[in-house]
């Protein structure tokens, strides 16, 4: 049955993506419409799914985009596929994100993010937007031989590893990383105050451990800084054993291995997390109303409070 559910999935996936332009160096969908969350996301049937597509040359996938799909954006549509491409790069987190789109019988959400802002991203966390989204499981429908993308994407999952590290004790279970991970990326945004379930990262792990343990197990077990004792879902590190990396260009985790050191290094990944994540989730926020268009934002956002509502209730009753 599970089988078939996934063959089911895959096959909706691909449909959807038909409706598109090509030219895409990934394309993922993620979300409770593709992994169970528990909580008011719980009904995976008739949930949203969340697509982000990856084009080298945005300008062109958003004038074929156009062509095909002109009801999917809004006012904007009417400056052209460049206007509509500088808005993209140049607010919020770097991602166009079309709304509340009825597309092959379901309702779908797409953001468009270019390749380079994307790898930047992946590499620097400049604002752990789509980074962020990346770190938890997610259902990769395309990808292409990009070395340096690939690369990229692995290098994500490496620091938030050793980012989760630096915040957690000397001894931790699977879930108590997983959860770690997990909220990297809503450490400091706005919405886990007004519009997101306060227990979301919970309900985001919690029924997937089996999806991280598959992200990042091979990454656990080839790490020299912890003992990761797969069978019992239990891990033991040596934060003070950690020495600089070798290279010049490590990025993200050279940051990361430089505050190792500090006793106080969990507070000031948190604050630095926070720090990188609540401007870019405000100006995505912000850049939202102008995408998706007045009437869709006030909707989207209904339904964002209406889900926090359902979580409250649930805790309160």
């Amino acid at each position: 049955m599970a089988l078939q559910t996934l063959q089911s999935s895959w096959v909706t996936f691909r449909k959807i993506l038909s409706h598109f332009p090509e030219e895409l160096s990934l394309a993922f969908v993620y979300g409770s419409g593709v992994y169970r969350q528990a909580g008011p996301s719980s009904d995976q049937k008739n949930a949203m799914l969340d697509f982000v597509f990856t084009v080298d040359d945005p300008v062109a996938w958003h004038s074929k985009n156009l062509k095909k799909n002109w009801s999917h954006y809004s006012f904007l549509k009417v400056l052209g596929p460049k206007i509509i491409t500088s808005i993209q790069n140049n607010y919020g987190a770097g991602v166009y994100y079309n709304s509340l789109i009825m597309c092959n019988g379901r309702l779908i959400k797409y953001g468009v993010i270019s390749t380079n802002v994307l790898i930047e991203d992946l590499l620097n966390w400049n604002n752990l937007y789509i980074a962020g989204r990346l770190q938890k499981p997610v259902k990769i429908i395309s990808v292409n031989e990009d070395v340096t993308l690939r690369s990229a994407l692995d290098r994500n999952l490496k620091s938030a590893v050793t980012a989760a590290f630096l915040m957690l004790p000397e001894s931790f279970s699977e879930e108590d990383l997983f959860i770690e991970i997990a909220g990297l990326s809503y450490s400091g945004d706005f919405r886990m105050v007004v519009g997101e379930d306060k227990t979301k990262v919970l309900n985001i792990v919690k029924p997937n451990i089996a999806h991280f343990r598959e992200l990042y197990g091979s990454i656990l077990q080839e790490n020299p800084q912890v003992v990761y004792k797969s069978q019992q879902g239990w891990l033991e590190q040596q934060i003070n054993h950690i020495m600089d990396p070798p290279g010049k260009n490590r990025d993200v985790e050279e940051t990361l291995f430089q505050v190792a050191h500090d006793p106080d290094c969990g507070d000031v990944v948190r604050l630095g997390l926070s720090a990188i994540v609540r401007p870019s989730s405000i100006r995505q926020s912000t850049k939202g109303i102008f995408t998706a268009g007045l009437k869709k934002s006030v909707i989207y956002s209904s339904l964002k409070l209406h889900k926090m509502w359902k979580g409250w209730l649930r805790k309160t009753s």
